[in-house]
């Protein structure tokens, strides 16, 4: 098997991470993120189920984690959300018990039924706001908050059920317009910014196209539950809505096309986005996470050209100059481990022309996070003690890791750990 030298700095994450109770977590992994998926123990315990199931370390570790993170009554119900309390902990559980048959089953059993519980309420509370006119919060439908987030966690566990087709439905639903104050807008216009609270940057809201709080979430996990079989009414027509909107709002870059991260209402009534600078083409915003979503909802709906675009779409991001000098750090979501995970996903469905020209542009996203000639060990206490990213998976050390570890071996996956991504 091939590496590349960033192999080295998982291994030495995994080592300075390897025991709750005597790993230095640094400021980030406080007990109010005991359960968060983002900062605490259930994103750390993803990254040695990872390592377990590819055989590159001891299943104890992951054990010892998915522990630390439930030391705590879980939290459920309105507080909870995909990356917070027992939908979070489910998630790492699930992804364990996936790769050892017979583990975690009961306290499964008890999640699952607490996440359909939990998301027919949220349903119901969606369907009633639509039926009254009213826009949206985005933590109502996104990834990492919202009904979307659930969504990838239920296509994983249960796809055929009819928690999960409800769900789809919804988001069909979501794609529809909605007339707010006379004015026709997309099903999922925020009157907030895109922090979900009002913003005078934002009068009148905007359209989230993220992967993290926008459609973006949303059009994936049309895309993964389509090519799972898992169809509802209107699902292909929403997958459409959702590309047309995308292709209305594409930028024409000097290397490729991009997407912007939202539309605004003046965008919107002009039709024309302001001129900027080149953004961080990103999971979580920007074109590296869209172009995956596009590709995906390509495959779905058998449309080659639009496969080859946005396969093309990502190529010319990754390679483009002045969009690589916006990313800013070396995290899962917006950083080069993200950019390199992300490629790696996308050559594995790519066509063959285009794979090739992905998996080229893996190596210097990898040496980006970690040169060749860097020492992992020094390395590594300083990305766990940072302050802002501190040792968690979104954007810390243990989401680098995760990041790297199948671009830097070549090999995918062994478990869906970043099935909350919704990337695959």
């Amino acid at each position: 098997m091939t590496t590349h030298p960033a192999l080295g700095l998982v291994d030495a994450i995994a080592a300075q991470l390897a025991d709750p109770d005597s790993a230095s977590l640094g400021p980030r992994m406080l007990s109010s993120n005991r359960q968060h998926l983002a900062y605490g123990p259930p994103g750390i315990a993803l990254l040695h189920i990872e390592l377990a199931a590819n055989g590159l370390g001891p299943w104890q570790r992951a054990h010892d984690w998915l522990a630390a993170a439930s030391r705590q009554p879980l939290t459920s119900g309105s507080d909870s959300h995909p990356f917070y309390g027992a939908p979070a902990i489910a998630h790492a559980m699930a992804s364990a018990a996936d790769n050892l048959p017979g583990s975690y089953q009961r306290a499964l059993t008890t999640l699952d039924r607490q996440v359909a519980v939990d998301v027919g309420r949220r349903l119901d509370a969606a369907h009633r706001r639509i039926d009254a006119g009213r826009l949206p919060q985005l933590a109502e439908f996104d990834t990492i908050r919202g009904l979307t987030g659930y969504g990838a966690y239920l296509l994983r566990r249960d796809p055929g059920s009819r928690t999960m087709r409800a769900v789809l439905s919804y988001c069909v639903r979501l794609t529809e317009p909605i007339t707010h104050r006379e004015e026709s807008l997309p099903g999922w216009w925020a009157q907030t910014g895109p922090s979900g609270n009002p913003d005078d940057r934002f009068p009148g809201g905007h359209a989230n196209n993220g992967m993290a709080h926008g459609i973006g979430g949303v059009l994936a996990l049309l895309a993964l539950a389509a090519r799972n079989g898992t169809l509802v009414e209107g699902h292909h027509a929403a997958l459409r809505m959702i590309l047309a909107w995308l292709d209305r709002w594409q930028e024409k870059t000097g290397h490729g096309p991009a997407w912007p991260y939202w539309v605004t209402r003046s965008h919107l009534r002009t039709g024309r986005l302001a001129p900027s600078t080149p953004r961080r083409p990103s999971w979580c915003y920007g074109t590296v996470g869209l172009a995956r979503a596009q590709q995906l909802a390509a495959l779905a709906l058998g449309d080659t050209r639009r496969q080859i675009d946005a396969e093309n779409a990502l190529v010319a991001a990754l390679t483009d100059p002045e969009q690589l000098k916006a990313i800013t750090d070396n995290g899962l979501c917006h950083g080069f481990a993200g950019l390199a995970h992300v490629a790696a996903r996308t050559a594995d469905d790519a066509y063959l022309s285009t794979a090739s020209q992905v998996r080229a542009a893996i190596p210097a996203l990898l040496t980006a996070v970690h040169p060749a000639d860097n020492d992992p060990e020094l390395a590594v206490g300083g990305l766990i003690q940072e302050q802002e990213s501190g040792p968690g998976l979104l954007d810390g050390a243990a989401g680098i890791a995760l990041a790297l570890l199948a671009p830097s071996t070549a090999v995918p996956p062994q478990t869906a750990w970043d099935a909350c991504l919704l990337i695959a």
